[in-house]
């Protein structure tokens, strides 16, 4: 919150303030990491419907998307305050600051699991009663680092959901090369958590945090994210395979590959001070990159946007 905002109390700006410090409590724009292979499970299950994107389903399926991984975040940050309060990196952090209270954390928390429930509610039966299966492990995810040195494991568990669910919120009915490309958003994205870890393993280690680094050192977990990665990308080309993909997707998928050989490159156990452009930069730019080749796929092959 600006000086001008603290001035004026409970005047007109200050729920402006709450909203972009909630915001910024859940980190809303790193919803790029997990909504381009939503839409391109979405796309590739209208393709094979009829051949013509369903519009409000896609906004639903968004709808859907932000507002599980906005209630996951909150949640998350919730239940770890404690732990952020006591590591150096997370301390300037909205609950540990009280730029945003704890109540209007759970405020904002309900308020997006509604908006996930809603949504799944309006696309199919089926969405609805799988909702609360999607909500567990983005429950169970933070408290993981207190149990297991493999939290990020649940975290891509957590994450392999979205794929799944836009294309049953699509189709209705389930679909193993919709499970194909969750797996590899979820390897995928558990392996940049281990690159993510890597930089709290002082303070974990200080303080009992459990985490894969934190055990077995930093070295072992990077070797642990280029084993995520390549798994990942065979995932990403089965999933073409599958899928009859043709020109445009495999171009992607020779983008992916360039950005995964960089994004280990730039990180290495005695330097992570490129971290943060291995894990916002590349990573943001490998799904946007792919969901884009995937479109441009799609809309060859006969796809009506």
């Amino acid at each position: 919150m600006s000086a001008a905002e603290a001035a004026l109390g409970s005047g007109p700006a200050q729920p402006t303030g709450k909203v972009k410090a909630f915001l910024r409590l859940v980190m809303i724009e790193h919803s790029v990491f997990a909504l381009p292979f939503a839409y391109i499970a979405a796309l590739t299950a209208m393709f094979r419907l009829d051949e013509h994107v369903h519009w409000g389903t896609l906004l639903l399926v968004t709808l859907a998307m932000v507002g599980l991984r906005t209630f996951a975040m909150a949640a998350n940050r919730i239940i770890d305050r404690e732990i952020d309060a006591r590591n150096p990196r997370t301390a300037g952090r909205e609950l540990v600051t009280g730029a945003v209270s704890v109540k209007s954390a759970w405020t904002g928390a309900l308020v997006a699991l509604v908006v996930f429930l809603g949504a799944a509610a309006l696309l199919n039966p089926l969405c609805l009663a799988l909702a609360p299966v999607a909500v567990v492990p983005m429950v169970v995810y933070p408290y993981g680092k207190r149990f297991t040195n493999f939290p990020h494991a649940i975290l891509g568990l957590a994450q392999a959901m979205g794929p799944i669910g836009a294309w049953l919120a699509v189709t209705g009915s389930w679909s193993w090369d919709a499970v194909i490309l969750g797996l590899a958003v979820g390897v995928w994205i558990g392996g940049f958590d281990l690159i993510f870890a890597c930089q709290d393993v002082r303070a974990d280690r200080a303080h009992g945090v459990l985490s894969f680094p934190a055990r077995y050192g930093i070295p072992a977990a990077l070797w642990g994210a280029r084993v995520c990665h390549a798994v990942t990308t065979a995932l990403l080309v089965w999933f073409g395979l599958a899928t009859d993909a043709q020109a445009f997707y495999w171009i992607g998928m020779a983008v992916v590959a360039v950005a995964f050989v960089y994004e280990h490159r730039v990180v290495r156990p005695h330097d992570l001070s490129r971290l943060n452009r291995a894990f916002f930069s590349v990573n943001g730019f490998i799904g946007i990159a792919l969901f884009v080749c995937a479109l441009l796929d799609l809309v060859v092959r006969g796809l009506t946007v």
